[in-house]
């Protein structure tokens, strides 16, 4: 039919998802029937949904779209009321360069040229746009994406409903406030915002441009935190059935438009309920966009099965999942080498950490022992190739969605961990949030020519790095990939990884049946670092005796390897097989283990993390060793504890004690900072400096600082014992600060806004810590003090600003320093003493959309006269028990050289500070 009608005109289809060419998808740009051209021979699949879009092509169009978005507010749901869409102005597509790919386009020009679009690039440092989700809900009534989008605007301000209500108030005054209503006298309380881009009213369905999204965008009216975009193709707007084609091709040109033209983070929200739960027509049409528009304009895929048409409690495992995933795209990205920060495999793949290899063919087989396993490990190794799903996959079976059960098995493996994820690190989230019951998954398929059971042959490979794809588009936090295979194939779904995606590549390379030699095994290694591109590297290697210590062999060709190439990346070297058990106790980090409680073990040879961690302790691999906090009276100190259980947490065998001394040399002379297992301590006051000469290398920061908070024991190339001082203070303050004023500062800066300020209150040495870290942050620094000379002291090391007082407007006050440089203050850190119970004036928290981040340094009591006052006013505070378990994480991970456990040390911290029932504050 479409053949025939192309012989008797000349017609240009605006496809937006699909063309006559078999299998080419063309976004925007313009296919084109032409009487005379040559027939192409094209599948029933194609055949049926370039139907569709001809059909829309040359019918009128009865789509329309307005330039606001659908706004819905979570918490106690605002209905769109009748005045609101009253208020709404229609208007057909527009024809603006962002939006003509929507318009209708009949012609009788014989030749048309395609232009490509210019995409997007997506940054990942400072990312201030909304999230877009896009995908069909099980019906309108289970309403899963836009209850998703409530969930998740709400968590990005950390369910602060001032600050949503305040990005409401903004929406009022743009082009989306018609949808708010003007009935401001029944406010509720705000728990989210979702901006639907499809909608209905009395005249007919709708769709949002995109081109005025990106004006809002650029506007700052929408952003982040200001609300997510839903983009459900299974909108009520679907349900009549003359619009439906209409609709389909507007939205798929928004998702298009939002993805590519405007760069905006997409997250494909892939339901499929069991039994009854979609209607067929909206399967139909899910079957017909997915590969066109779903999966090509989004990154990251949640899976959703019917958690969302019940009262389930696993519908919060589906909210908490979009969060991770959200968190990890939003992380920098790994870098090759690097060490610091929230995305490094220093750290990760660190010493003495274990990962699970998991080889249940399903993934709600291995249930009955997560509990257990996740006492002892630090990630789960995702075996695709040994799921009963990958076979289906391999299969191509039409019947089984392999691709969605793939991915959906590995979401419920991470909410079986959830509760028991002891030992996860910290995932920055938004705002001041931070995922802490995430345990990290290694996404691994292995070949069978690897130890593996996954087909080697040409289909086998490509459907591999199909895989592999799929992988990234869960949010894993490891992708192992084979280093041996196709250069082309690698180097692709290496570029996208890089491009798009912040998961740490882990290369690696099995040798099965034959006994490598040592020149070959070390160059395996270098293999592994595939062209510098992965960030660990992973070689197994087999041994056929071990009549002169061939079990070594992976060890020693580690070591060497290590030297070859810079950067240096953590390196993996195993043996195969019961022959090449000691090889996993000499591996130093990232090793693969079994544990006792399961049925069977993934690999011969393969040892639990307790059998390694006892085997290390017999040959003193990990000797027991000797920590302490250095201080006087301390008695109060929280340190003890935290530390202790997060060494107890990772199975570490130290200990962390009070060292109460009233000066630094009777420490320095005393058992534990002579005892040979010395690994370190944390120094407190009145020691911070005092320190400093008995250490023998500062870190950048301790002397910038001028002092000392840990004392870190490292060996040279000889073994002698070095001593290093550094100080983690200031990561105590800037770590959480910056997850709350990041991006806001960021935006300021590149906008030429106002001067940005931290107000630093106090003299001593952990102000000095504070100044450091507001240079950090970027922001500009102004000392009060009540000795000013010591204010003066900062001014001079450290850059800014003394103000003789707090006033508003008195002469080198806090008002006049900001009226003179056009200036606001961002944070506010007070390291005053407890006792003073300082409040600030009130004038600084009269404005309540510009109001400071406040943070004090006092751990005890938990709320301060400061603190209360900040909360009544509706700012964002920070405590000093943050600060304490966020430099305590800091110490932790420079003595151990792994990831710290988070939860741990922030609950310990918790129990010990929290105003007990009945307590005064």
């Amino acid at each position: 039919q479409i053949q025939d009608i192309a012989r008797l005109l000349p017609i240009r289809i605006a496809a937006a998802t699909m063309t006559l060419d078999h299998g080419k998808r063309l976004g925007p740009t313009y296919g084109q029937c032409q009487a005379g051209h040559k027939k192409r021979t094209v599948t029933n699949r194609t055949m049926r949904l370039t139907a569709l879009f001809l059909t829309a092509s040359i019918s009128t169009c009865t789509a329309f779209v307005v330039p606001n978005a659908g706004i819905v507010v979570g918490a106690a749901l605002a209905e769109e009321t009748s005045s609101s869409k009253d208020a709404r102005q229609r208007m057909p597509f527009l024809s603006s360069s962002r939006s003509c790919a929507t318009r209708t386009s009949l012609s009788a020009s014989s030749s048309t040229t395609e232009t490509e679009t210019e995409k997007a690039t997506y940054q990942y440092d400072n990312y201030d746009k909304p999230i877009v989700l896009i995908g069909l809900s099980s019906s309108p009534e289970a309403n899963e994406l836009e209850r998703l989008a409530l969930s998740l605007s709400g968590a990005l301000v950390g369910n602060n409903s001032q600050r949503m209500q305040s990005a409401l108030d903004t929406l009022k005054r743009s082009q989306g406030g018609g949808l708010l209503g003007d009935d401001d006298d029944d406010k509720v309380a705000v728990g989210g915002i979702s901006l639907s881009a499809v909608g209905s009213d009395d005249e007919g369905p709708f769709v949002l441009d995109a081109g005025l999204i990106g004006q809002l965008i650029r506007e700052q009216t929408l952003s982040l935190t200001s609300g997510v975009i839903v983009l459900d193709f299974n909108h009520a707007a679907f349900q009549t059935k003359d619009n439906e084609v209409d609709l389909i091709r507007a939205l798929s040109t928004v998702a298009k438009q939002l993805y590519e033209e405007e760069g905006l983070l997409s997250v494909y929200v892939n339901v499929q309920p069991e039994e009854d739960g979609m209607s067929d027509v909206a399967k139909g049409r899910k079957q017909l966009i997915e590969k066109e528009v779903l999966i090509p304009f989004t990154d990251y895929e949640l899976c959703i099965k019917s958690e969302g048409m019940d009262d389930s409690s696993s519908w919060s495992d589906m909210e908490w999942e979009l969060q991770r995933i959200v968190a990890r795209s939003l992380l920098p990205p790994p870098v090759v080498g690097g060490s610091g920060g929230p995305n490094n495999a220093d750290l990760m793949m660190g010493m003495n950490t274990f990962f699970l290899s998991l080889s249940f063919p399903q993934v709600e087989d291995a249930s009955p022992y997560v509990e257990a396993m996740c006492q002892d490990v630090d990630s789960m190794e995702y075996r695709v190739d040994l799921l009963a799903a990958s076979k289906d996959f391999l299969a191509d079976d039409k019947e089984k969605d392999a691709r969605f059960d793939i991915l959906y098995q590995q979401q419920r493996l991470r909410a079986l961990c959830r509760p028991h994820a002891q030992r996860a690190p910290a995932l920055p989230f938004a705002g001041s949030g931070i995922i802490d019951d995430a345990l990290p998954i290694v996404y691994t398929v292995r070949t069978a020519g690897q130890a593996g059971t996954w087909p080697d042959d040409e289909e086998g490979i490509k459907k591999m790095f199909d895989l592999l794809e799929l992988g990234l588009r869960s949010a894993p936090e490891v992708l192992d990939v084979e280093s041996a295979w196709d250069p082309k194939l690698t180097d692709k779904l290496l570029h996208k990884s890089q491009q798009r995606y912040t998961s740490m590549i882990l290369g690696s390379h099995h040798v099965v049946g034959r006994q490598a030699p040592m020149d070959e095994a070390i160059e395996l290694f270098r293999q592994c670092r595939i062209q510098n591109r992965a960030h660990g590297g992973k070689v197994v290697l087999s041994i056929l005796s071990n009549e002169n210590g061939e079990d070594q062999l992976a060890n020693n060709a580690l070591l060497a390897a290590c030297k070859l190439d810079e950067p240096e990346i953590p390196n993996i070297g195993l043996l195969l097989g019961e022959i090449g058990s000691y090889s996993r106790i000499l591996n130093p980090r990232f090793t693969p283990v079994t544990h006792e409680c399961l049925p069977s073990v993934a690999a011969p040879g393969q040892l639990s993390a307790s059998e390694i961690m006892a085997g290390r302790l017999l040959m003193k691999q990990i000797p027991a060793e000797r920590y302490a906090i250095l201080g006087h009276n301390i008695a109060y100190s929280v340190s003890p504890q935290m530390q202790s259980s997060a060494f107890a947490a990772v199975k570490l065998p130290h200990t962390y004690n009070r060292a109460d001394v009233e000066t630094v040399e009777e420490f320095i002379e005393g058992p534990i900072w002579n005892d040979d297992n010395f690994g370190g301590c944390s120094v407190t006051i009145p020691h911070k400096q005092s320190i400093i000469p008995h250490v023998d290398v500062l870190t950048d920061a301790a002397k910038e600082i001028g002092s000392v908070n840990t004392v870190i024991v490292k060996k040279d190339k000889n073994g002698k014992r070095v001593l290093i001082g550094d100080n983690t203070d200031w990561k105590g303050i800037y770590n959480p600060i910056q997850r709350r004023i990041a991006d806001a500062v960021a935006k300021s800066k590149k906008e030429g806004g106002n001067t940005q300020y931290a107000l630093i209150l106090g003299g001593g040495g952990t102000a000095r810590a504070a100044a450091y870290a507001a240079t950090k942050l970027g922001l500009e620094r102004i000392y009060f003090n009540r000795t000013p000379a010591k204010a003066m002291d900062l001014a001079k090391e450290f850059g800014g600003i003394v103000a003789s007082s707090l006033d508003e407007s008195e002469e080198d006050s806090l008002g006049a320093i900001l009226a003179e440089n056009k200036g606001t203050v961002k944070a506010v850190i007070s390291t005053l003493p407890k006792a003073a119970n300082f409040e600030l004036p009130e004038w600084m928290l009269a404005d309540s959309s510009s109001l400071p981040v406040v943070h004090d340094v006092n751990y005890k009591p938990y709320n301060t006269a400061l603190l209360l006052q900040a909360v009544g006013k509706g700012c964002d505070v920070v405590r000093g028990s943050e600060m304490l378990w966020e430099q305590g994480a800091g110490q932790f991970e420079l003595w151990t050289g792994r990831t710290a456990p988070y939860g741990v040390m922030k609950k310990v911290v918790l129990e010990n500070c929290l105003p007990k029932e009945g307590e005064e504050e």
